[in-house]
């Protein structure tokens, strides 16, 4: 399921007859493309049925991040609080900026729910939204992402992953971010230079990450991340959803059928 099996030219050598192969999720950054079409086989994946989930686990790790629930949650359960502090405090987000990089279809409905959360929006993309787009959600269009990083309390990672996006944020990026901001990744762990990362949070350069990604995936079990009370992980759940993943496997199997019919096939890549 997850990966596997991994689509490699051992594999493709040993199945002459395979047409397609349909992938769950939007990314396909663990398929080598020219290597599939090189055998004539299509792909397909599911980009726009995990947008929603996605979208919604974003403003989660905002909200849980700005307002520090996890360590909420353990103070209000630690056998060990007699009381709970006054100036035990965390961070609006009504009025914050929110950069959002990569306005794909996962970012436009981050930026409509950030809008009902009374957000400034700023985002990063290869190409920008027509004015009609932005004016819908009040989005402001930063050609540079050097002047999102700069301004945006909250930085929201939802590009593909790809060469151009392979760790691109690193540690000129964060020093580019306010000591004040929170980094949230809901799109791939290499996304981000997991390393420059550490040493930001750990050094203050930022004040904290809400992360659905990391690299690898479990991290392992000593990772730095993990013991850094200004983090908070998930495991990689953006699309999560019992409607969602069963809605996923529907759209692969039509995928499927409409390939090995020779018919257009639904979300070809």
């Amino acid at each position: 399921w997850y990966h596997k099996p991994v689509i490699n030219e051992e594999l493709l050598q040993s199945l002459p007859n395979l047409k397609i192969v349909a992938s769950s999720g939007v990314g396909i950054d663990h398929l080598d493309l020219n290597l599939l079409s090189s055998y004539g086989v299509k792909v397909a994946n599911t980009p726009f049925i995990v947008s929603t989930d996605t979208a919604d686990l974003g403003m989660a790790l905002m909200l849980a991040s700005s307002r520090r629930l996890v360590e909420g949650y353990q103070m209000a359960i630690s056998p060990d609080t007699e009381y709970f502090p006054a100036n035990w405090l965390g961070a609006e987000i009504s009025g914050a900026t929110l950069g959002i990089i990569g306005m794909g279809s996962i970012g436009y409905k981050v930026a409509e729910r950030a809008k009902a959360f009374e957000m400034k929006i700023l985002y990063h993309n290869r190409r920008q939204r027509n004015k009609e787009e932005e004016s819908a959600v009040g989005a402001t269009y930063c050609k540079k992402m050097d002047d999102l990083l700069q301004q945006a309390d909250f930085v929201m990672l939802t590009v593909n992953l790809t060469p151009q996006t392979h760790k691109l944020i690193g540690k000129r990026e964060l020093q580019l971010m306010k000591p004040t901001a929170t980094l949230i990744n809901i799109s791939r762990g290499l996304v981000v230079d997991q390393d420059a990362l550490v040493e930001a949070l750990q050094n203050k350069v930022i004040k904290a990450a809400a992360l659905d990604v990391t690299y690898p995936e479990p991290l392992p079990r000593d990772h730095p991340l993990l013991r850094l009370k200004n983090v908070i992980i998930t495991p990689h759940i953006g699309s999560a959803t019992k409607k969602t993943r069963h809605l996923m496997k529907e759209n692969m199997a039509a995928s499927i059928q409409a390939g090995l019919a020779g018919l257009p096939i639904p979300n070809e890549v």
